[in-house]
């Protein structure tokens, strides 16, 4: 399961809203919003978000959907399966 975690704080930014839109759509993510994530001077600039404990950042809601998207992604990945196994 992977984890978002946003800040009720930044929502101003609409990332409630873009929150509640992946975890409508990807039933693998869990979605925790919490009072304070203590980030205060991003959480004032940019729409943010934590996917697995890292920063995903975007100037718009938009912007911040697909980057969160790929960030679930490539999480996805695995990077030793295109290697032989010899």
């Amino acid at each position: 399961m992977k984890l978002v975690e946003y800040c009720t704080n930044n929502t101003h930014h609409g990332t409630g809203d873009v929150v509640r839109r992946i975890e409508s759509e990807r039933p693998d993510v869990e979605v925790v919003e919490y009072g304070c994530l203590g980030n205060c001077g991003q959480c004032f600039l940019d729409a943010y978000v934590l996917v697995d404990g890292e920063i995903v950042e975007a100037a718009t809601p938009e912007e911040l959907y697909d980057k969160i998207m790929e960030k679930l992604d490539e999480a996805d990945h695995d990077p030793f399966a295109d290697l032989p196994l010899d």
